[in-house]
């Protein structure tokens, strides 16, 4: 899924706008234990509830593709014939009516998921979506809807517990501290099937997790059981290792500013565009910036196989995932230095009498301590 299509159907999450007419769930205890089964209708629901319930299940569509929202991909096998694709495939097209479906599904993630050992809130929904037909300048036709697209959103909601709190009961007549139990918003969740192309694609399903670096592997294992993505997290540390293990001394800082450079121009270049595909690049690609900066074709090769072997052949990698584009800095054990990405080109580094530095021209004001110095030779 692209950008515009995640987007179209955020939008579809307000209580005008979907075809959601019930809310299915259960909330889980500490002990792995369903203490109660939700089946509401929006209906009969006050609307601050319809828009609480709708506000966390359209959070499983928000975040960065590639970091937050990460493609989940079956085989052919599974969606021919698997037991994980079959019982997602029977919530849908029971749009999650049928209830012993549903506690089969509730079962499998209540035994495999991991909350650090607190309660949580798993909630379900279903929408039926008339996509409407748009034209070749992008301008969309209610009125010529080619296509139905059904789907299921799911979440998961940690419940927090508040501080105690002094509150009035008025059936006692009396003020009483007690904690309360609140919904959190979700850490994970998932959309199946996904909308590719703007139509429905039972090979995939897009995964939803808050923290980029927490994918929840044992919740996408039993649920999808598919090989489980790697974490941005991973992929940046994957990528520097990849980087600095196959340079060898050939890895010095002017080849990293300008891995740096490139891929943080890539990426504002993408942001600019306003171009809703995912941007990707290749070890390919990465290896011709190294060429342009005098790495030999040896350490370039041993690169590339490198990446391959991490990551898969021809992988398509995020460049928001390989670097911190927000930032430049270099560190050593007395000092750090750090400077905006667009001003990286200004450090140098150099050997003078036998010692290595670090140099920063200092061509305007000096602070130190927010303090304006001058230099000792003027």
């Amino acid at each position: 899924m692209n950008l515009k299509e995640v987007s179209e159907l955020r939008r579809r999450w307000r209580p005008e706008k979907n075809a959601v007419s019930r809310i299915y769930g259960c909330l889980v205890n500490a002990n792995k234990e369903i203490v109660a089964d939700l089946d509401e209708s929006l209906g009969i629901m006050s609307q601050e509830e319809t828009e609480k319930y709708l506000g966390f299940l359209k959070k499983a569509l928000s975040g960065t593709l590639g970091k937050n929202l990460i493609d989940i991909i079956f085989s052919t096998q599974q969606v021919m014939d698997s037991e994980e694709h079959r019982l997602l495939m029977e919530l849908r097209s029971s749009q999650l009516k049928d209830g012993p479906v549903r506690q089969a599904f509730y079962q499998k993630v209540i035994e495999s998921l991991d909350m650090g050992g607190g309660s949580y809130l798993l909630l379900l929904a279903h929408d039926t979506y008339d996509v409407p037909h748009q034209d070749r300048d992008g301008e969309e036709r209610e009125d010529a809807s080619e296509e139905v697209f059904s789907y299921v959103l799911c979440c998961v909601c940690p419940l927090k517990l508040s501080k105690p709190e002094l509150n009035y009961y008025p059936g006692d007549n009396e003020f009483h501290c007690a904690v309360s139990q609140t919904v959190a918003p979700p850490e994970l969740g998932f959309l199946f099937p996904a909308f590719d192309d703007r139509t429905a694609n039972i090979y995939n399903a897009l995964f939803y997790s808050r923290k980029p670096d927490e994918l929840h592997q044992e919740f996408i294992d039993a649920v999808f059981h598919t090989e489980p993505p790697m974490s941005a997290a991973e992929q940046k540390e994957t990528f520097q290792s990849v980087l600095s293990e196959t340079l060898e001394d050939a890895f010095n800082v002017e080849v990293a500013q300008a891995v740096h450079e490139q891929l943080t121009d890539r990426i504002t270049q993408h942001r600019e565009s306003k171009n809703p595909e995912p941007l990707a690049l290749t070890a390919r690609e990465v290896g011709i910036i190294l060429q342009d900066c005098g790495v030999v074709q040896e350490r370039v090769d041993s690169f590339q196989a490198r990446c391959d072997e991490q990551f898969g052949a021809g992988a398509a990698l995020s460049p928001a995932n390989l670097i911190d584009a927000g930032r430049f800095e270099l560190k050593t054990a007395q000092a750090k230095v750090s400077v905006t990405p667009e001003n990286s080109y200004l450090v140098e580094t150099r050997v003078i009498d036998g010692k290595k530095y670090i140099l920063v021209p200092a061509e305007e004001a000096v602070e130190v301590n927010g303090l304006a110095v001058r230099f000792a030779a003027e």
